[in-house]
């Protein structure tokens, strides 16, 4: 898989998305990150990529020719173009899912009040991390570059660990445990020591859907426990 980030500011993926799980990734050739300067896609001295917004209002916009060109260089037949940004659908584990089985994703990273209505006439999809603001997009592309990347076949060291784990089959996760069997005076569950694979399983589904109904009760959506 490629990834191509469009941004303002391409030096600070580096540290984040340079180590651990994608770091090894990147190193094994599972994946391609790659950060776009928006600036070079610009034409005049000060490398303009905003301004002001027709009608009035605070704040700037993204202009839509740097933008344009950014992508129209980047983008291939099999190429989903994401607009990061509050607009947009939440981002969630199906997303992440989704967006692992294409080739090539194209994320643009909005900045400023946002960008100019025309962009998105070239965008696959919008997606947004949650109900807050932040100064960019810069975090919401790495977020989903970081969900995505761990979900390529070969990434992660064990094949079932992208599976089972929180929100892949709508519940929480269940709790864990290591050694030792017992630490000031908690002990692990008997059902992980019986060596039964059936009771192991079902004890572990059903503390999956306690924990989702006291902690994620939105998550349940008619489930019984």
């Amino acid at each position: 898989m490629q990834i191509d980030i469009i941004t303002l500011f391409p030096d600070i993926f580096f540290g984040p998305l340079g180590e651990s799980i994608v770091g090894r990734a990147v190193d094994k050739g599972l994946v391609k990150i790659n950060t776009v300067n928006l600036r070079d896609f610009t034409y005049d001295r000060h490398r303009t990529v905003d301004d002001k917004p027709y009608g009035g209002g605070p704040g700037m916009l993204m202009k839509p020719e740097p933008l344009f060109e950014a992508v129209e260089s980047l983008r291939k037949e099999d190429s989903l173009v994401i607009l990061t940004g509050p607009r947009g659908e939440v981002f969630k584990q199906k997303t992440a899912e989704e967006f692992s089985k294409k080739s090539h994703l194209i994320i643009i990273c909005g900045h400023y009040e946002g960008v100019d209505e025309r962009v998105r006439s070239i965008v696959d999809r919008e997606i947004s991390i949650g109900d807050y603001v932040l100064t960019s997009g810069n975090l919401p592309a790495m977020v989903i570059t970081d969900s995505v990347t761990r979900l390529i076949p070969g990434v992660l060291g064990c094949d079932e660990s992208g599976s089972d784990e929180s929100f892949s089959y709508g519940l929480l996760e269940y709790p864990q445990y290591t050694r030792p069997v017992e630490f000031r005076g908690m002990k692990v569950p008997d059902e992980l020591l019986s060596g039964n694979h059936a009771a192991i399983a079902a004890w572990r589904r059903k503390q999956a859907e306690i924990l989702t109904a006291k902690h994620r009760p939105d998550l349940m959506d008619g489930k019984q426990i």
